[in-house]
């Protein structure tokens, strides 16, 4: 144990008269760092117990007497620990060295839990102080990212078996997971195949029935005749006879059963981690450690609810005493994860909108009527209903934290348009974030020629001037990693000086180098493909500027109230008129050739077609089409007249740049790419999208793919090639074919895949959800609920009852990290 650092702490903060200043943050999170690691050297139940009752205290919430009481008590503990006999001492200078003797091997000190009284620093203990848990299989642990104790009470199993139902054996049947018990009548060692294996006869009152074990042999001495034994597993038919087949055995000894005759957990493992094994040490671990957790949810809370205490959910969601309560354990442990969620973001969004005051724009009705009369088109009622959203935000000192969804080409970026108009007409600079360059282009793009209805255009390239439109010109600049270096130092100066009003770029934004005069907004498009980092680096670049959140990607409401719960929901949920419907089919295999035949005779007809794969190199693990080998395929053997590109995420930004404009121009006819496709490239002549190995992707992705044919006036056609779907995969291709509502098509998914699947990656930054899922919105309701009613109550988490709740979020927040 080393004492050194926390000596040092204390004879600080005696000095300074108990003021709680000796470390940064007050020593309460010193203190508990410290023990976490110190528990570990202490080797007896005594001292174990008389080192929890020290450090287990609340050093904030003492008095200055009680801090030196409690100070003189602890650094007589060290003095003390260095001479006891049970812990080793280093010896002193003087010491006799001892003689040359024999070695005699120490008896190991049996490890013993910490009570419950130290429950904060034992539950972030490693794993290495519980028993059975020695080095090597920590390390094992570790690469499931189970590091601490806590980690380990949470390492739920991903399924259980149903081993309690048992059955005599004139009752079992053909291939299914039945439970027995039996006496051994026989067992031996035999060779089945060259494999040495373990065979037994068993028997109940109503049979017999043979048991083969593969490569066990050992078994055949372990299982000694007239064992009263328990059997597990699936029954198989060899030569007209039932056999069980390397079935879970546990022999009947009165103790409680682990691996058979109940609902038994199956758990992520990792190599060299044998399910038996883990099962084992999880069990006598849970019996040990469940009941020493602190519940945190309030009393009544829980009470009021019905949910089931946390020890004991903990308990009955690794080893259930039934169905029934397996499903309540998982209730509360959902519950606790979407609540602390909920209180998180909302703690956030109070933070950020109350911590620092924003900027209230003036609304110009004059310039926002001006804008909507220039376009070429009408605003739909939802837009509408949305910038009236928006610009009532901007007109708020408190800043703008909205996220906007809407279909793609629904007309988000005109809306972001008029918010980015409304800052420069402030005197405050606006920045758009893409996700891509080939985005920040079309965005670059389409707001320089919507802006050039408004007024009068000047300059070329990434640097664009619009006279009339406000009393100075309106500079519009791209900043993107594919610009060269002089032009990229000449606009972020021009940005630094406050001569550009709104910049449109990718993760360069965000970057050393870029710093803005003024920045009162910041829009983000494409937000769960951002990390945490990046979305904060761009609010920080402006002092709490508004932020605008756009997605293409339909979230149900629910989901997006829990991961968005800090950000205000608009949503643009029609389309403009005359966007037509894209008609869609699901072909089988032997249909190729017909879709190949009506590619060509589209492109006869003068318009264009995207063919979609999922994978840029090939990969045995997938039986997926390359896009570059289907590239070759498609232009040497199917296409061989026709004119075709190809586009993936790997190429250099100019190649990608040079095919897309050969595609949007017409100088290509079919253009074979990668998903680099799903968000907003914008070709009005291409009517089909074909996408091969269709089953790969989810109902989401699916729908953005064919929102890239159908933005001209021609009828457009979407082709899903599978060649052997799953059963989950034939539910998803039928639901695409028939449904065209991205917001259906988003809760279907839901129900399907879950909510990491559902985002492509894990959002960074949220807190773990181990045991909630999306689709549970019931649950999830049910949490947003209480979180809004505790947070009206007691919004910091003050109150006595509230404080173990206030400590959890401290706990799961700080873990997490900021988030969004």
């Amino acid at each position: 144990m080393n004492t050194e650092s926390l000596r040092k702490v204390l004879q600080l903060e005696k000095q300074r008269e108990y003021t709680n200043t000796a470390v940064f943050g007050g020593l309460d999170g010193f203190l508990r760092n410290w023990s976490a690691g110190a528990v570990q050297s202490v080797k007896t139940p005594r001292l174990l117990a008389k080192f929890q009752k020290l450090f287990k205290a609340d050093y904030a919430a003492m008095t200055k007497e009680q801090r030196a009481v409690w100070t003189q008590d602890v650094l007589k503990f060290l003095d003390g620990m260095a001479g006891k006999a049970d812990t080793v001492a280093a010896p002193s200078k003087n010491a006799t060295p001892p003689s040359p003797r024999k070695k005699t091997p120490v008896k190991a000190v049996k490890k013993v839990a910490p009570s419950a009284g130290g429950q904060a620093v034992a539950l972030d203990a490693p794993i290495t102080v519980v028993k059975g848990m020695g080095p090597t299989m920590a390390t094992k642990f570790g690469k499931l990212g189970v590091k601490t104790v806590r980690d380990l009470l949470y390492y739920f199993p991903h399924r259980h078996l149903d081993y309690s139902k048992l059955k005599h054996i004139s009752q079992l049947v053909e291939g299914e997971e039945q439970t027995i018990v039996a006496n051994v009548w026989q067992a031996q060692e035999t060779r089945p195949g060259g494999r040495r294996s373990a065979e037994a006869i068993v028997g109940d009152e109503t049979g017999n029935i043979r048991v083969v074990w593969f490569n066990q042999p050992y078994l055949a001495r372990t299982l000694t005749t007239n064992a009263r034994i328990i059997l597990s597993g699936r029954v198989s038919l060899f030569r007209g006879r039932h056999v069980f087949l390397s079935p879970d055995w546990e022999l009947m000894e009165g103790q409680d059963t682990v691996h058979t005759g109940r609902l038994v957990p199956v758990y992520p493992l990792t190599q060299g981690l044998r399910p038996r094994q883990v099962r084992r040490l999880m069990k006598e671990f849970i019996d040990r450690w469940a009941g020493r957790v602190t519940d945190f949810l309030p009393d009544k809370l829980r009470t009021r609810l019905k949910l089931l205490k946390l020890p004991e959910a903990i308990g009955q969601a690794h080893y259930p005493d039934s169905e029934e309560t397996k499903n309540k354990a998982r209730v509360r442990l959902a519950f606790d994860e979407l609540f602390l969620l909920q209180l998180g973001v909302m703690n956030k969004k109070r933070n950020w909108q109350e911590g620092r005051p924003g900027s209230a724009f003036d609304i110009q009705t004059g310039l926002i009527e001006q804008f909507i009369n220039s376009l070429p088109f009408t605003l739909t009622s939802a837009q509408d209903k949305v910038l009236k959203e928006i610009l009532a935000d901007l007109n708020k000192k408190v800043p703008m934290s909205r996220l906007l969804q809407g279909e793609v080409g629904s007309g988000k970026t005109v809306v972001a348009t008029a918010a980015l108009l409304t800052a420069a007409a402030n005197g405050h600079q606006g920045a758009f974030m893409a996700p891509t360059e080939i985005l920040a282009e079309q965005h670059f793009a389409t707001i320089c020629q919507l802006l050039s209805k408004l007024g009068k255009e000047e300059g070329e390239g990434y640097l664009r001037s619009y006279k009339g439109v406000l009393d100075n010109p309106v500079n519009v600049a791209m900043l993107i990693g594919d610009i060269k270096q002089k032009g990229k130092r000449q606009i972020q100066k021009q940005v630094q000086a406050g001569e550009v009003d709104i910049v449109i770029g990718t993760h360069a934004l965000v970057q050393k180098g870029l710093e803005f005069s003024k920045l009162g907004l910041a829009v983000v498009d494409e937000q769960h493909r951002f990390g945490v980092e990046q979305r904060s680096a761009l609010r920080e670049k402006g002092f709490n500027p508004h932020m605008l959140v756009m997605t293409a990607t339909p979230i149900p409401r629910t989901l997006a109230l829990t991961l968005y719960g800090d950000l205000d929901l608009s949503v643009i949920d029609e389309l403009p008129p005359g966007r037509q419907t894209v008609k869609t089919k699901w072909l089988k295999p032997e249909q190729r050739e017909s879709a190949y035949a009506f590619v060509r005779k589209q492109v006869s007809e003068g318009r264009q077609a995207f063919i979609l794969c999922p994978l840029i190199e090939e990969s045995e693990a997938v039986a997926a089409q390359a896009a570059a080998v289907e590239y070759e395929r498609l232009s040497q053997e199917v296409f061989t007249d026709l004119k075709v590109g190809l586009l993936h995420g790997r190429l250099a930004s100019a190649d990608k740049d040079a095919v897309m404009e050969e595609f949007r121009v017409g100088r290509l006819d079919v253009l074979v790419s990668t998903p680099v496709i799903e968000v907003g490239i914008d070709i009005p002549n291409a009517t089909v999208m074909l996408i091969e190995s269709a089953d790969r992707f989810g109902l989401s992705q699916l729908h953005q793919f064919r929102g890239r044919v159908g933005r001209g006036q021609e009828q457009s056609y979407c082709m899903l090639l599978s060649e052997n779907p799953s059963e989950v995969a034939r539910q998803r291709l039928d639901i695409i074919e028939n449904t065209h509502d991205g917001f259906k098509l988003a809760e279907e998914d839901l129900k399907l895949r879950g909510p990491g699947e559902f985002f492509g990656t894990r959002q960074s930054g949220l807190p773990d959800l181990r045991m909630a899922k999306m689709s549970d919105v019931a649950i999830l309701e049910l949490a947003r609920n209480e979180a809004m009613k505790l947070f009206r109550l007691d919004p910091s988490m003050e109150r006595a009852e509230h404080k173990p709740l206030a400590q959890e979020m401290a706990r799961v927040w700080a873990n997490a990290g900021e988030w969004s």
